[in-house]
């Protein structure tokens, strides 16, 4: 598997909320990427008891136990019908998702999150930056793409349950662990945990963007916004290179080659994380020598 140095996804503007009751809706504003984003795709089962329940171009994840399920991500507004579809045409109810994470809360992974929690009653959980912004619906002003966020509200998200680096979040015998992974938002967050399938367990990353995308005219060079974004991308390029990985996921599934690999058998490599977490260095480096 081969990642492209530049994991860059050129942000849209989005704002459509799916009409209750019914099909997602149609964009109300041009976007540039969110049609294509949230395109149907079918839902695939990528280990054991984790499935792909995402859109074309927005990850959703679904773990699953006969105590309850977890769900991370919920990609646009617009993708939650999608997402629900994609659960139950597994054979799962999305009432039985009990708890639901966040990767990083851009409106393109979490404007799902607040109609899959009341269509679940699921807890949600989030690291502390990530937390506000999901009870805001808006980002923070530390985020480096604030300015092109702020025109993007989300839904938002009632009684989010603020985790710890390092925690462990548990549904029955489901066990996963938070990183914290900050740089892309000051709230990234990367998720671990283990699927079995005859006997044999792998560990499953789902790692948070660490690309450095920002509004125009952002220096990560010199923030005053976000100070510390350099020491933060420097410490989640470690935390990622250094987690046991027997299988990488992403909240955009094409930063993975996800389909990719499903379609060749070949998502097992030990590999992946460290030369994600490598990539991503690259361009930020790239990004600051462009600054100089």
């Amino acid at each position: 598997m081969r990642f492209p140095l530049s994991l860059l996804l050129v942000l849209g503007a989005c704002t459509s909320l799916p009409q209750a009751g019914g099909p997602a809706a149609q964009a109300l504003t041009p976007c540039s990427n969110c049609a294509a984003w949230n395109a149907p795709r079918d839902p695939v089962r990528i280990y054991g008891n984790t499935y792909y329940v995402g859109t074309n171009g927005l990850s959703a994840i679904l773990v699953t136990s006969p105590e309850g399920h977890v769900l991370i991500d919920g990609a646009l507004p617009e993708s939650a019908p999608r997402i629900r579809a994609n659960v139950e045409a597994l054979g799962f109810r999305m009432e039985d998702v009990k708890l639901i994470l966040n990767s990083h809360a851009h409106f393109d992974h979490s404007g799902g999150v607040a109609a899959l929690q009341r269509a679940s009653g699921a807890t949600v959980a989030a690291s502390p930056s990530s937390a506000r912004v999901l009870e805001r619906g808006r980002p923070g002003a530390d985020d480096p793409q604030y300015a092109e966020l702020l025109p993007l509200p989300m839904p938002r998200v009632k009684s989010v349950r603020v985790i710890g680096d390092g925690e462990t979040l548990r549904v029955g015998p489901l066990a996963l662990t938070a990183h914290f992974t900050p740089g892309h938002s000051a709230g990234g967050t990367t998720w671990t945990w283990a699927s079995c399938d005859a006997g044999r367990c792998l560990t499953l990353v789902y790692a948070d963007s660490l690309t450095p995308v920002s509004e125009e005219g952002y220096r990560f060079s010199e923030s005053t916004r976000y100070p510390a974004v350099l020491t933060d991308f420097a410490r989640s390029y470690t935390v990622l290179e250094n987690l046991s990985c027997d299988i990488l996921l992403t909240p955009h599934p094409e930063a993975s080659n996800l389909f990719e690999r499903v379609e060749k058998g070949m998502l097992v490599d030990t590999t992946a994380c460290a030369r994600y977490a490598d990539a991503a260095r690259q361009r930020l480096a790239q990004r600051l020598e462009s600054e100089r």
